[in-house]
């Protein structure tokens, strides 16, 4: 059977996913893929007569299990239409949301009953998908673009109110995939253009296709302030025995009581292009891949802390081993040429973009 990746758009009110869909469409179109998408199930629901804003409980949760049927119906039926084309030309599937964008919406005890409803437990909700791409709402860090004119039904109005509100929808969908092996988010730190290009890199990514080599900006920072709302997480990262022109990293996260295993491998293809390979693994997988351990080089563990300020997306993770104490922050998906607001709550230390001695693969070196 061949191997379709099925990718997820999501993120806040006013992100840009529509535009970005039909970008994708036409790039991977362009050149050899037949790109399927399965539409937006909560909006297709809604003008069939659904109100979320209704005082009847009994309609609420109805429409809400219809649009969770509806996804998983969907996205099965246009798996199969993609597998009758799939022997003859590569194909991708991307969904306009996807299952665990409903849990943002409502509460966790409905969530869990709409899950046993439909015979899914969580984490085969969460990995139907090979990938998820959360794009930041224009309410953070793109205020001036921030519009209600795509959807007339949005309450997210374009007020303060309004943008509080989205701000806050935001982060509830993001907190949904968190636990997600192939979250990546995609934000507001640079002009719509270089948004969606951003989007087609990572789809790239999935899809093995070869990436442009571009560091992000790194710092050493200290923490002089309170961090906003973040998604924390205990990173343990092994490099494994490779070829010269390779690097093998086996990395183990524990995130809101789960485990996720990622074997990542990255090969330099020229000055100026690498293919990265992503695949989840198994705890067993996991175990026996350590006997590969470089013996040159020790594992590395960190406490990350993922953030969003003004529309940009952070990490920040501090080591406890090697080099215990270093706090770097990195930003995601911004070139370096790309204006960083720093955040008031950190104070830059010195700035380590591209000083291939803070690059982890480096720091993970066992010194004489």
């Amino acid at each position: 059977m061949a191997d379709i990746k099925k990718i997820v758009l999501t993120g806040g009110p006013c992100a840009g996913k529509t535009t970005a869909l039909v970008r994708v469409t036409e790039y991977f179109s362009n050149i050899g893929y037949k790109v399927f998408t399965v539409p937006e199930v909560p909006t297709m629901i809604t003008q069939s007569g659904w109100n979320y804003m209704t005082d009847n409980k009994a309609f609420y949760y109805e429409g809400e299990l219809v649009i969770l049927q509806m996804q998983l119906a969907l996205e099965d039926s246009i798996i199969r239409m993609a597998e009758t084309v799939a022997p003859q030309q590569p194909c991708v599937v991307i969904c306009d949301r996807g299952t665990m964008d409903i849990s943002a919406y409502i509460s966790p005890e409905m969530w869990q009953e709409l899950a046993d409803r439909v015979g899914q437990t969580m984490q085969q909700l969460l990995h139907r998908y090979d990938a998820v791409l959360h794009l930041v709402s224009a309410a953070d860090g793109a205020e001036q673009f921030y519009t209600t004119e795509n959807n007339a039904q949005r309450y997210e109005q374009a007020n303060e109110e309004g943008l509080r509100i989205a701000r806050s929808l935001d982060r509830k969908v993001l907190d949904a995939w968190s636990c997600h092996p192939h979250l990546r988010v995609i934000d507001n730190n640079y002009d719509f253009e270089r948004k969606l290009n951003h989007v087609l890199e990572e789809i790239s990514q999935v899809l093995e296709l070869p990436l442009p080599i571009k560091d992000e900006c790194k710092y050493i920072v200290e923490v002089t302030g309170e961090l906003p709302p973040t998604i924390d997480s205990e990173i343990t990262q092994t490099y494994l025995v490779a070829d010269p022109d390779c690097e093998v990293r086996l990395r183990r996260r524990r995130l809101n009581g789960q485990t996720l295993n990622i074997h990542t491998t990255t090969r330099t293809l020229s000055s100026k292009e690498k293919l990265v390979t992503e695949r989840q693994v198994s705890n067993q997988l996991y175990e026996s891949l350590l006997q590969q351990a470089d013996p040159y080089r020790t594992t590395i563990r960190k406490h990350r802390r993922s953030f969003i300020w003004q529309g940009q997306h952070f990490e920040l993770d501090t080591y406890t081993e090697p080099h215990g104490g270093l706090v770097i922050l990195e930003t995601k998906g911004m070139s370096c040429h790309a204006d960083v607001k720093m955040p008031p709550f950190l104070k830059v230390v010195k700035n380590i973009t591209g000083d291939e001695a803070y690059y982890n693969f480096n720091l993970a070196k066992k010194r004489g």
